[in-house]
């Protein structure tokens, strides 16, 4: 068999987990499989591997929680569906992805909703995320834990111009997640969204499937998206992180002890994540300009004109209800 990318992730996935293993001589009581979509250079990765490995230790290896990076075990939706069916007992969607099934996932994620960290982080480890948390746990057969890990803001990336405003938008071709809250923003902007997993979003754009494609400056830089993209424009159109959601049946058949163990680690990996981001974010346009990428920042006004005066908001108020809508906006203001 041909050595391949996701062979090698295979291998250095269980080389993580064999030192955690090989230290306790009884096999775990729980083994349990976290998958996620982040390359294991990415931050979420990191902290993940961390949380994993304190876990196993803390439990005296009673749970082990085997992580497979880089979408080996599918794309952000694939792994929402089976954690929600039991075939894994953990993934991190993003408040968007959960929305195909969930939208008021979406609250956080809605256009402009956001001008900075400070209000996000009250609002998620507040009010806001507690609301959503409790909807996640009373419709989707997940749980969800308590901190929310970063993904961050949203820019956009073209092979063809860059985007200076909203006139730009207008037919282009551009990748979403398979998301509704970003799929129908760009629909109200008159682009052309195309909703794909993240797994095929290189391929789309280098096959120009897609000529356009939305994400933060630190997974653009890790995914290499500068190889297949000329321009990118700062809009900070959304702001965007991951829900770590477990099968709800695993997690109440799970002793409180080893519950408070594992949502403890994963919880201060998303602290630390959270600063990682941070710090990566700070160098991340600098290395992508070393490696080709023409910056420009988006005069986002007519983005705003036109999210409103598309319906964006009014749509989204109706889908979501009058009572976290009223949340979100007590942390961001007005919208619409």
């Amino acid at each position: 068999m041909p050595t391949t990318r996701r062979t090698v992730l295979r291998a250095g996935t269980a080389a993580l987990a064999a030192p955690l293993l090989s230290r306790y001589a009884h096999a775990a009581e729980y083994s349990w499989k976290l998958g996620h979509t982040a390359p294991q250079t990415f931050p979420l990765h990191i902290r993940v591997a961390e949380a994993a490995a304190a876990i196993a230790k803390e439990s005296n290896g009673r749970m082990e929680l085997l992580v497979f990076p880089d979408g080996q075990l599918g794309g952000d939706n694939d792994l929402m569906s089976q954690a929600r069916s039991g075939a894994i007992e953990f993934a991190q969607p993003t408040g968007q992805i959960m929305s195909s099934i969930l939208p008021v996932t979406a609250i956080n994620a809605l256009g402009f909703a956001w001008s900075d960290y400070s209000h996000i982080w009250d609002a998620m480890d507040g009010d806001l995320g507690k609301y959503v948390r409790t909807q996640i746990a009373a419709k989707t057969g997940l749980v969800a834990m308590d901190r929310m890990w970063d993904l961050g803001f949203r820019q956009i990336t073209t092979s063809t111009k860059p985007i200076t405003n909203a006139a730009d938008l207008v037919g282009l071709k551009i990748r979403t997640p398979v998301a509704p809250s970003l799929v129908t923003l760009f629909q109200a902007l008159k682009a052309a969204p195309l909703a794909l997993q993240i797994t095929e979003l290189y391929s789309a754009l280098q096959t120009h499937i897609a000529d356009a494609q939305e994400n933060p400056l630190l997974l653009i830089k890790v995914a290499k998206l500068y190889e297949v993209q000329k321009y990118c424009s700062i809009t900070n159109h959304v702001w965007d992180g991951h829900w770590f959601v477990c099968n709800a049946a695993a997690w109440n058949g799970l002793p409180d002890d080893l519950k408070e163990i594992v949502a403890r680690n994963l919880n201060a990996g998303a602290v630390h994540e959270r600063e990682d981001m941070a710090e990566g974010a700070k160098t991340a346009q600098a290395d992508l300009e070393k490696a080709g990428m023409v910056f420009n920042v988006a005069e986002t006004q007519s983005f705003r004109d036109g999210l409103k005066n598309g319906g964006f908001y009014k749509d989204w108020r109706g889908r979501l209800g009058e009572e976290p809508f009223e949340i979100l906006e007590r942390y961001s203001g007005p919208l619409g």
